[in-house]
């Protein structure tokens, strides 16, 4: 039985409804304007974000000028504040509302996956308004079960957490996720992962990522190889008038080696599918992370 409400979740509570309500009073593109506003504010106030951003797009992107790289960076920061606002709007419109801005393009990629395997892994990453991802699977007709963590902000986790309970996909902590996993994998279901952070030296494989290494998570390429599961990537990005594009490519090729350099391999597929994505929008990617956190032995620390 869970304990009684604490004063933080009593407030957390209290400016969530005060902040859906106030979204959802606004007319979409006044909504837009102040997400924005809001980015270019975090952008001014969050140093040691942006110098991340900042760093993050110097290794992505070398040949763009610092005033080019700053301005993209900034861009990102107001895809951000849009996306916030979104989701506050979405948490007090059903759900019908959300799904009727949304399209998918490469539906016939899914259906004969899982018309072939009854199942599949599917790689996303945090790009365009991902939280409406779970929102979509309702528009394929395919149960979906997400591999989830706790967001660092207090409130927006609150938010994600009940956004993703109205959605009506199954939920599994990343903290020990394995079985839960394969038994959503045994049982027909769609498995979305995120895969486009940092991972920890035990948990990662250092693959490249816009052309430097990057610790990745194993995770995705180790499940496929073990259970024969398709990588299906699945991407969605916002559209200039407001609608969302949902993405969805052909399976990755499996690799014919095995062991360690099959993980490799198929590891660094899927990082080249996700880097394709964040080329098509690179201002709706969160490049706040800091993905090249983790570094090879020997090598020298970047800046944070």
């Amino acid at each position: 039985m869970e304990g009684a409400p604490t004063a933080l979740d009593l407030a957390l509570d209290w400016a969530l409804g005060l902040a859906t309500d106030a979204a959802r009073l606004l007319p979409r593109r006044a909504a837009e304007w102040l997400g924005r506003r809001a980015g270019d504010l975090a952008f001014v106030t969050t140093g040691r974000r942006r110098r991340t951003a900042l760093a993050n797009l110097v290794r992505a992107f070398p040949s763009l000028s610092p005033a080019e790289r700053r301005r993209l960076c900034r861009r990102s920061y107001q895809h951000v504040g849009v996306m916030v606002m979104e989701l506050f709007r979405m948490l007090g419109e059903p759900p019908e509302r959300v799904l009727a801005r949304v399209s998918i393009d490469g539906a016939a990629h899914l259906d004969a996956v899982m018309r072939s395997a009854g199942r599949a892994l599917v790689l996303t990453a945090h790009l365009g308004n991902w939280e409406i991802l779970p929102f979509a699977h309702r528009l394929t007709g395919h149960p979906l079960t997400v591999v989830v963590r706790p967001l660092d902000s207090a409130l927006v986790n609150r938010l994600a957490t009940r956004l993703r309970a109205r959605s009506g996909v199954e939920l599994i902590d990343k903290h020990d996720a394995l079985r839960p996993v394969l038994t959503a994998l045994r049982q027909g279901r769609l498995v979305g992962i995120l895969m486009d952070q940092n991972a920890s030296r035990r948990e990662g494989v250092f693959v490249p990522f816009f052309g430097h290494p990057a610790s990745t998570s194993r995770s995705v390429a180790v499940l496929a190889l073990r259970t024969g599961a398709p990588i299906l990537p699945i991407f969605i990005r916002r559209a200039p008038d407001g609608r969302h594009r949902v993405v969805i490519e052909p399976p990755l090729p499996i690799p014919e080696t095995g062991g360690e350099a099959a993980v490799v391999e198929l590891t660094t597929r899927c990082n080249q599918a996700i880097e394709a994505a964040i080329l098509a929008a690179p201002e709706q990617w969160l490049w706040v992370h800091n993905r090249w956190r983790t570094r090879p032995a020997g090598a020298r620390r970047g800046p944070d």
